[in-house]
């Protein structure tokens, strides 16, 4: 990818002050610092937002410059050791003393949240959807304003109009529906401008600073675009219109390149103008309501704790399908892939989170630090570990469904599989010999992703007698379902009532719908809240990054050069033959193959 950033050295003059500009320290941030020395007078009453988010979630803190596991962010340093307020930052000491609360305007915070690429598909989907239903359940400061800045000319009641048309409040109708989004939608205002224009984001900042009318001001960017174009808007908005009295935080979304040395050209690009804690690298699966519950199933249960390591487990599965093909997307998608756009990235950080020792608390870095962990401790991927696959069309009940060459965008002759199982191994204590296997890919039988552990045999069985040959039916097998219909199930052997011994395979099963019938934040709202706060816990660093890269780019480099052929697979089946034979290489079957998963 590196030939598709703008070069880093374009803007390398400017490079120091717009790093002076984005990196300066809120005032708040430097009374947390100065704590340490002076004994003042201050205000302890909070805005009346906080009590709410407190309410919503236990574990939230306040937005004044603290994570949501209560540090104070101006006492954070880089992973890298690097000092988070580097010397040259200096600010008005008076001015950073002011009462928080002192009832005055300028003393009041106000919020900003950007969205740079308004008028694509995600923003409009997700992401002024999640920040809506955020302001729906009061989670958002009094003091908050939403901008879309895209190249597509557009008015403010435009923007309005079209992020109306796909708002929706909660199923439990709480509140005024009409009346939150009449209120959310008069919060939105719209600028257009080129994304590698510096007038048009300065144009930007004196709407921003309009409407933040002297308050101190926080600024959060999205930037839903193209990878191509991160480093010009990060460069144009760190120079231009960066908070120069509270924090700027930008979250990128994926892909974050195409292999190790493109991602780290991004990577280099970008820490022209940010500081890694300043950068906020988005997966939404880590912000799905099962992939966070993991560690919570595992770490607050002595029941599962014990179990978790080679003596118990045979092996563990991580399954991602989607029943459609690329649908319009084939242009993009022909560029990356089915490895690059979910295999290392989704479904390797949750190996991570699973597979992960007890971190030392909760705390964003020291979770960080055991996910890398595992990741430097992987085996690298070998070709004969991997099978990938490529849908081609199909016709079923009279309904005729088209290959992924069909698809005008994509090559006839493309080589991009949409479909790849890879089997994966930790060489550590607690993991030596447990095949990790993942599959993925598009236009199969259902949709779904899951994590599925299968549990050894019993030593011993006394039963094995009644299950016959098959005594995979004899293994226990904890699966998490994180789409669609969240749920926790433990599969268990149990007797079927009755005078004979006939024994039966059961569940344990934690239905989310039907245990919490109230709605389901969806991942984005979790993230973005996240990012506004500084918790860093869902988001990926830089040193994650880099060892998911090291582990899949020797991969993809031979599979490109040796131009390896996927087998193809049928629209609607369950993919590739040779994904059957690398599991059984493995001594595995595939845990969704049985009829009960069908």
């Amino acid at each position: 990818m590196a030939g598709h950033l703008s070069p880093c050295s374009s803007s390398s003059s400017s490079s120091s002050s717009s790093s002076l500009n984005f990196s300066h320290p809120s005032s708040f941030e430097l009374r947390k610092s100065l704590d340490k020395f002076l004994v003042l007078p201050r205000k302890t009453q909070e805005p009346s937002w906080v009590p709410r988010i407190r309410s919503r979630n236990s574990s939230r803190k306040s937005f004044q410059l603290k994570s949501s596991n209560g540090h104070s962010l101006s006492s954070v340093s880089l992973h890298d050791g690097s000092s988070l307020v580097k010397e040259h930052f200096k600010p008005n000491v008076q001015d950073s003393l002011s009462p928080v609360n002192s009832g005055s305007e300028k003393s009041e915070l106000t919020y900003s949240i950007t969205v740079v690429g308004a008028s694509g598909d995600l923003a409009k989907k997700k992401i002024f959807p999640a920040i809506f239903a955020l302001f729906y359940e009061d989670c958002l400061p009094k003091n908050f304003t939403v901008f879309g800045y895209a190249r597509t000319k557009m008015t403010d009641e435009e923007l309005r109009m079209m992020i109306s048309k796909t708002l929706t409040c909660r199923i439990d109708k709480r509140e005024n529906c009409e009346d939150k989004m009449n209120q959310f939608l008069k919060r939105c205002f719209y600028h257009s401008g080129q994304y590698n224009s510096e007038e048009n984001f300065r144009e930007l900042d004196i709407k921003l600073r309009e409407k933040e009318a002297g308050r101190l001001a926080n600024r959060l960017f999205y930037l839903s675009i193209p990878p191509n174009i991160f480093v010009d808007v990060v460069r144009c908005a760190s120079i231009m219109a960066s908070s120069t009295s509270g924090w700027t935080r930008v979250i990128v979304e994926k892909p974050f390149g195409r292999d190790s040395e493109s991602s780290g050209e991004l990577t280099r690009c970008l820490k022209q103008y940010l500081n890694e804690d300043q950068i906020f690298r988005i997966d939404h699966y880590l912000g799905k309501e099962l992939v966070e519950n993991l560690s919570v199933l595992r770490f607050s249960n002595l029941v599962f704790e014990p179990l978790w390591s080679r003596n118990y487990i045979r092996n563990v599965q991580l399954i991602f399908s989607e029943d459609f093909g690329t649908e319009g997307r084939g242009g993009y998608f022909d560029h990356y892939g089915i490895i690059r756009d979910i295999m290392q990235n989704h479904l390797l950080q949750i190996l991570a989170l699973f597979a992960m020792e007890t971190p030392v608390s909760l705390d964003a870095e020291d979770i960080r630090n055991e996910k890398v962990k595992v990741l430097r401790s992987m085996r690298p991927l070998q070709l004969e570990d991997v099978i990938v696959g490529q849908y081609k069309g199909h016709s079923k009940g009279g309904k005729s469904f088209p290959g992924y060459t069909d698809d005008p965008t994509v090559p006839k002759d493309s080589l991009t599989p949409t479909f790849a199982a890879a089997a994966l191994f930790i060489n550590n204590a607690r993991w030596d010999g447990v095949p990790f296997l993942m599959k993925a890919g598009k236009a199969l039988h259902t949709k779904r992703a899951e994590i599925r552990v299968q549990f050894r045999h019993v030593p011993g069985n006394l039963y094995k007698r009644n299950f016959g040959t098959d005594l995979d039916k004899a293994t226990n097998e904890l699966v998490l379902r994180v789409q669609p219909d969240e749920a926790i199930y433990l599969k268990i052997n149990n007797k079927v009532p009755g005078l004979g011994m006939r024994l039966d395979r059961s569940d344990l099963n934690l239905l989310f719908k039907a245990r919490y019938p109230r709605e389901i934040p969806d991942a984005y709202e979790r993230l973005l809240l996240d990012a506004m706060e500084g918790e860093r816990r869902l988001f990926i660093r830089s040193d994650e990054l880099d060892a998911a890269w090291a582990l899949f780019s020797p991969l993809l480099k031979e599979l490109e050069e040796k131009k390896i052929v996927p087998e193809l697979y049928p629209y609607g089946s369950r993919g590739p033959v040779g994904a059957h034979y690398l599991a059984a290489k493995h001594n595995v079957r595939w845990g969704d193959v049985g009829n009960e998963d069908s």
